[in-house]
């Protein structure tokens, strides 16, 4: 039987792939797979788990640990296919026209497969410095999992020369991204029947001027602060769901508004959060309660997400420049868990993988095979500095 570590980044690809590792999933299959291959090879292995022991983060290091080193980190879950019009099984890796097909191939189980395939090499190498490998779940569901994983490093007050995060970025260093709050808005107002709508209290009217305040203040933020290195260049504030109402002749008396902010990493995410909590429970909720003291309004946290800010002449952007062989950097809208590496633990950190964005979430999600030949190369030059 040939052994795993003979094989290169596609094999590992398609076996990872070939693990239904969705959010709503357990990852425990996928974990237990990479475990027993890292310890296999002399990594240092250790489970972080959720509280119910359903999904696991792994954390596996080699090299001597009396001194810092670098940390390669990605997430083992993937967003969901339902409702999406997949040409194959997207949960079977398909190679065609040098690209390779299947859910995760490049968020961000292509930079999974890099990492696993250089493990050998890693494990054989002569380390002056440690390497760390952080394999976390429910990223896709407001990087939920690795916060275990943070807590634990922070309770050994864990440090690192750098962080690399390897969502896709095709192999572009990332310097910052924007942070994110979610809520759900849930008003509750008074039935009855439409030909006496006065006499009830309409939750979807309340709720529509939730709306339109933050189309007010998404206003106000794309005139506000600037920063052209983001592809979109200033904060938003976003509505996702407007759900109200049974039927027209009914008064609705419930009402739902999910909504998200993503702020310059400059910028006070918070400010903004309190501004609509202000607006709702200072400006509409007393008007609802003087028409029905029932009335009410709820706002529910989603998920927060701290935004990443490494400055540009750091050194871990210098040294991540120089293995990927290019001087520019950049900065996304979206987010990753690089923010919460950089809050929680001080430690450096710049996002950089195999793969493009515009290929995440979507039917017929792919990679390039070169741009898992390009990542791999990025490890062989950090593996050689690790050694230096």
């Amino acid at each position: 039987m040939e052994r795993p570590q003979q094989k290169n980044a596609q094999y590992f690809l398609e076996k990872l792939i070939g693990y239904n590792s969705v959010s709503a999933n357990s990852n425990l299959d996928l974990i237990d797979f990479t475990e027993d291959y890292l310890t296999e090879l002399g990594f240092r292995c250790e489970r972080i788990s959720n509280p119910e022991g359903t999904k696991a983060n792994l954390w596996a290091s080699i090299g001597p640990l009396d001194t810092e080193g670098y940390i390669l980190s990605g997430h083992t879950d993937v967003v969901p296919v339902d409702g999406q019009d997949w040409q194959t099984d997207p949960f079977q890796m398909v190679e065609k026209d040098g690209k390779l097909f299947g859910r995760g191939s490049c968020d961000m189980k292509g930079f999974l497969a890099c990492v696993l395939a250089k493990a050998p090499a890693i494990a054989k190498a002569n380390l002056q410095v440690p390497f760390h490998l952080a394999f976390s779940f429910d990223e896709e569901v407001g990087c939920l999992g690795v916060r275990y994983l943070l807590e634990a490093l922070q309770a050994k007050q864990f440090k690192a020369k750098a962080c690399f995060i390897g969502e896709p970025t095709e192999m572009q260093v990332v310097v910052a991204h924007k942070s994110k709050a979610s809520y759900r808005a849930v008003f509750s107002g008074v039935s009855c029947h439409s030909s006496l709508a006065p006499q009830g209290l309409n939750a979807v009217s309340y709720a529509a001027k939730l709306v339109a305040k933050l189309d007010s203040m998404a206003a106000q933020m794309a005139a506000g602060r600037q920063d052209t290195l983001y592809d979109l260049p200033f904060s938003t504030a976003h509505v996702g769901v407007f759900n109200g109402g049974t039927a027209l002749n009914i008064v609705p008396d419930q009402a739902e508004v999910v909504f998200e902010f993503r702020v310059l990493p400059e910028e006070n995410l918070h400010a903004y959060v309190e501004e609509i909590k202000k607006y709702a429970f200072d400006v509409l909720l007393p008007e609802m309660k003087q028409k029905h003291q029932d009335a009410g309004i709820e706002i529910i946290p989603y998920s927060e997400i701290p935004g990443l800010n490494t400055r540009g002449d750091a050194e871990v952007v210098t040294l991540a420049k120089q293995l990927c062989g290019r001087n520019d950097h950049a900065k996304v809208a979206y987010g990753t868990e690089g923010g919460l590496f950089q809050s929680m633990l001080d430690i450096p950190v710049v996002v950089v993988g195999p793969g493009a964005i515009e290929q995440a979430h979507k039917p017929d999600e792919f990679i390039k095979i070169s741009e898992l030949e390009k990542c791999e190369a990025f490890l062989d030059r950090l593996l050689a500095k690790a050694c230096a």
